[in-house]
């Protein structure tokens, strides 16, 4: 699968989003079949359906990522002019032995993809899941996923959580992992009361994330006040990982 080389192509944090959207423009412009025929980003989106979400916080988890997908913003960041697509994949994660998948690998080359998308996670009924948080196997998950997906310039994968992993391989201890290899892991950590500092480990669940969870080119953390937030915080974090997209295909000169 095509991936970006970041450590060849970094810009300075201040001139990205202008400059990324830029470049995709003019690539598109000058390299119109790619645009057509390429994928620009691998999306995976992890949700945590562990014991500590109750029926809910399921609800609000799904629902919110429907909307956040289907808000102006996004879709038009998503279906941006003769740009390349986005390809999205979506699965749920509790213990090691639940990784369920809940969108396969879907190409959203239109609204109406998008739309389809959105109706498949509203429909959705949550199944019996084991109350563990195996956040290392759901990583792990997501990256062989990544493996599977279309051929598209960048990888990222999308891990939303209240909890620190309490079971199954350690998020630190993934390093190795060959299917992680130039993929982007961002987080989603969505604050409760019992959520910060709770399970293995010193750090409170941001801290947790950051040191521990997120890896690879302008890795970040978002984060939502409770599940309620749940929605918005997605929207933010869709909007900053579709925008800051720069065109692989361009060997950028060092600043």
């Amino acid at each position: 699968m095509g991936r970006f080389h970041h450590d060849r192509y970094r810009l300075r944090r201040v001139a990205v989003p202008m400059m990324a959207a830029a470049l995709l423009v003019l690539f598109a412009l000058s390299h119109p079949a790619s645009a057509q025929q390429g994928c620009r980003q691998a999306l995976v989106l992890a949700l945590d359906v562990s014991g500590s979400v109750d029926a809910k916080e399921y609800r609000l988890q799904l629902d919110g990522l429907a909307e956040a997908l289907t808000t102006p913003k996004v879709a038009d960041a998503i279906l941006a002019g003769s740009a390349a697509p986005i390809a999205i994949y979506v699965f749920e994660w509790s213990g090691p032995e639940f990784q369920n998948e809940l969108v396969p690998w879907t190409l959203i080359v239109d609204r109406e993809t998008l739309t389809d998308v959105a109706r498949t996670l509203a429909a959705t009924n949550r199944s019996p899941a084991p109350p563990s948080t195996a956040l290392g196997t759901a990583m792990a998950t997501g990256a062989e996923a990544l493996r599977r997906a279309p051929d598209c310039w960048r990888a990222t994968l999308d891990i939303s959580g209240d909890g620190k992993s309490n079971t199954g391989p350690r998020p630190q201890d993934l390093g190795a992992l060959p299917a992680l290899e130039g993929v982007t892991v961002n987080g989603l950590v969505i604050l409760t009361i019992d959520s910060m500092g709770a399970g293995p480990g010193d750090d409170d669940l941001v801290a947790y994330f950051e040191n521990r969870v997120i890896r690879g080119p302008d890795a970040f953390v978002e984060v939502a006040d409770g599940f309620e937030d749940y929605a918005r915080a997605m929207e933010k974090k869709l909007l900053r990982e579709i925008k800051s997209l720069a065109v692989g295909a361009l060997d950028l000169p060092d600043q």
